[in-house]
């Protein structure tokens, strides 16, 4: 009963926070404080979200992000694990890997994408790249931190087991580090979307950050609003996505 009720008050809670935040939003546009023009109240973009999707292909967009965002994170984080696992396992890796993670992982990622379309042009390579390219290091050196916290007794005893590299690799390394690499893909997750939507506001095609930029070029304030709650829905969507998997392959966590 105890389990029960906990789970209940938890979803109770997660569903109260955006309720509160959305009626705080409601009260203070209908109370005249703000400009109604550019504040509108929640209730009243029902309708246009409900015109979006009959008359702009807003599903069309929301499909664009999602394959970006999903198609980066996978070509980015894949191999962020893996480097990250041997930076933490081989002390000649980490040291010569870190002060190129440490400055890049410092440089606004946004920034790079003039240097990713000169080299990839604007088309989806390109955004796929940007959003690799942004979470990389942010998965690898989260990782690493998961592996070097490893209590050194697994792996004294994979050795006095005679494991192998690869074996100490897989069997002890990789699931001993699953929490926090888990931690890493959430930060990650997040931060894709922020980078392709970013990327979306500069390069102006399909997708949510393009239906954004579009809104607010010709001040279809309503429009730019469901966007920019499109974009928090998605962002909680591949949130609890990730939560859910780590459920599954973290049991123990």
């Amino acid at each position: 009963m105890r389990i029960s009720s906990r789970r209940f008050l938890e979803a109770a809670l997660t569903i109260a926070a955006p309720v509160v935040l959305l009626l705080g939003w409601e009260a203070i546009s209908r109370s005249g404080w703000v400009n109604q023009l550019f504040w509108p109240p929640p209730s009243s973009l029902w309708d246009t979200a409900v015109t979006m999707v009959r008359e702009d292909d807003l599903f069309m967009d929301i499909r664009f992000s999602l394959v970006r965002i999903i198609g980066g994170f996978l070509l980015g984080a894949i191999p962020g694990i893996m480097l990250g696992l041997a930076m933490g396992l081989s002390w000649p890796v980490r040291v010569f890997m870190m002060p190129i993670a440490t400055a890049i992982y410092a440089i606004p990622k946004i920034a790079l994408l003039p240097l990713v379309i000169i080299a990839l042009g604007t088309g989806e390579t390109a955004k796929w790249t940007i959003v690799a390219i942004s979470i990389f290091f942010l998965v690898a050196l989260n990782t690493m931190s998961g592996v070097l916290s490893l209590d050194t007794m697994f792996r004294d005893v994979a050795r006095n087991f005679e494991a192998s590299r690869v074996q100490v690799f897989l069997g002890v390394a990789l699931p001993g580090s699953l929490p926090a690499i888990f931690t890493g893909l959430r930060l990650a997750l997040g931060f894709s979307l922020i980078v392709i939507v970013g990327t979306e506001f500069l390069s102006p095609s399909e997708g949510v950050g393009a239906l954004i930029w579009r809104s607010y070029s010709i001040l279809a304030i309503k429009e730019m609003y469901v966007g920019l709650i499109i974009t928090a829905i998605l962002g909680w969507l591949l949130i609890l996505s990730l939560d859910l998997i780590e459920r599954i392959v973290v049991p123990w966590n």
